[in-house]
């Protein structure tokens, strides 16, 4: 059995901070897909993982001498709501490997069984929601968004209950961490300050270690995540990126995207879009994913107040003044993700009103997000000379467009256009291939899909050839309207 470079970081912290979990050994386990490169960029022996005693250990059914899985606990509002307790309940943390730029990254797995966090659950995942996280979270690395990795997806061999019985999947993430705010709220609703600072300690040390000798670290380390989550939620609306369930504990500390559960991209933009089939009220509607960002850093701010200050008033106003930079931060990297999107290099006082105008044409004509863009990093459309369907009925915005163009300079459509293509997308992770890819694999065992969506997504700003059927939005007839957890 090859030897795991596994280092058990998090279980050197106290027991409380963690569940040891008995194995709950899958009956049949089959390898659907291991990321090779991911492996190798982790030091993995991609071969040894492939083998059937890799295989075991990602499917949660045997572990190496020396790996002693563990389940994570934390609380978090869920839905506005809190829960002082909820921890991994389908998860287990296998232990951290460090990559050969010194990165530290832990692998989990998700699905492979009940922990004691499980509540009434069964722990188990299913593969339809396996293989949705896997594309995406690639989907989105590839898209240069901070994200969790899938290193492996695994048949368990047994089938699970969810709406029907199901094929049950395991999926091996990897993650800097997978410390959320909802953790840190777990020892502050306790009032366990010297928890609290444990974990404040160690979420610096891996993740803002240039803080820890800041005149206040703890209110540094606040300010490097408020800064951090500001600009990943930016970059989720550049993309057109719902996560569909912001809770607290799914929001982690290192500035990830983490938890892809009833997540989606947008086709047609409407900023209400809602893909969660259980937020009826649209709380983690698209549009607003900056406001419960803010929210959820609120709820890790009043955690940290403890640490802040001994005096809680000067606690409540360092805190509000960290949080006060969040819009400041969102905005500066939205607008220049959007200048950029729209080939535009200098700043005006009239952009967010410009912005507003091309979103609420895209709104009224029922454009598709992502191919609105695309179609923008056209030369044709660029020099006026080819008004695609995309872009019809948008005329007037396009010459305003045009016209801020040309008082930029005089550089070629054609580089302009180069640029653009670099920062706005062709494929995504459309959901209704999504459903058809899902579709195949649980009728069929065929995985066909899955493998062509890896390869179209892992380089999404360049067309291949006999591939447009990919960029296309859905016909009304495949409109995906919800997704659901089921991981």
């Amino acid at each position: 059995m090859a030897p795991l470079p596994f280092q058990q970081s998090y279980a050197a912290l106290p027991e409380r901070f963690y569940a040891n979990v008995p194995l709950s050994p899958a009956p049949d386990p089959k390898l659907i897909r291991l990321n090779n490169a991911l492996a190798e960029q982790l030091g993995l022996d991609a071969q040894w993982l492939a083998s059937p005693q890799g295989v075991a250990m990602l499917s949660g059914s045997t572990m190496p001498e020396g790996v002693n899985p563990l389940s994570m606990v934390y609380a978090g509002h869920q839905f506005g709501s809190f829960n002082p307790q909820l921890g991994d309940g389908r998860a287990l943390l296998l232990g951290d490997v460090q990559d050969a730029r010194g990165q530290v990254w832990e692998v989990q797995l998700k699905g492979s069984g009940p922990t004691p966090f499980s509540r009434s659950g069964d722990g188990r995942a299913v593969l339809g929601p396996v293989l949705r996280e896997y594309v995406v979270s690639e989907a989105m690395h590839a898209l240069g968004i901070p994200t969790t990795r899938a290193l492996a997806a695994v048949k368990t061999g047994m089938t699970v209950l969810r709406e029907t019985m199901l094929p049950g999947a395991v999926l091996a993430r990897v993650a800097s961490s997978h410390i959320r705010v909802g953790t840190f709220q777990y020892f502050a609703s306790r009032q366990d300050l010297a928890g609290l600072r444990l974990l404040a300690d160690f979420a610096i040390a891996r993740h803002y270690p240039q803080v820890a000798q800041a005149p206040a670290p703890y209110l540094a380390f606040l300010q490097q995540v408020i800064a951090a989550q500001a600009n990943l939620i930016a970059q989720w609306m550049l993309v057109g990126f719902i996560h569909g369930v912001m809770n607290t504990d799914n929001m982690a500390v290192s500035g990830e995207t983490i938890d892809y559960g009833p997540c989606a991209f947008m086709d047609q933009y409407d900023p209400n879009t809602v893909f969660s089939f259980i937020d009826e009220r649209g709380r983690y509607a698209f549009t607003n994913q900056p406001t419960i960002a803010l929210w959820n850093l609120t709820r890790l701010a009043e955690a940290l107040l403890p640490l802040l200050s001994e005096d809680e008033d000067e606690g409540v106003t360092l805190a509000g003044q960290a949080l006060e930079q969040f819009g400041g931060i969102f905005h500066g990297a939205y607008f220049a993700g959007l200048r950029a999107k729209l080939g535009l290099k200098t700043q005006q006082v009239g952009d967010e009103t410009f912005f507003h105008a091309l979103f609420d044409q895209m709104h009224k004509q029922q454009a598709d997000f992502t191919n609105t863009f695309r179609s923008l990093s056209d030369e044709r459309v660029i020099s006026g000379n080819y008004l695609p369907d995309t872009l019809a009925g948008m005329q007037p915005w396009l010459a305003q467009w045009r016209q801020r163009l040309a008082q930029e300079g005089e550089e070629a459509p054609a580089v302009r256009a180069e640029h653009m293509r670099r920062v706005n997308p062709c494929y995504i992770p459309r959901n209704h291939l999504m459903e058809a890819m899902i579709n195949a694999a649980v009728d069929k065992d065929d995985y066909s899909l899955f493998e062509t969506m890896l390869r179209l997504t892992a380089s999404p700003y360049t067309e291949q050839e006999g591939m447009a059927r990919y960029t296309q939005p859905p016909q009304p007839e495949e409109r995906v309207r919800y997704t659901f957890c089921g991981t």
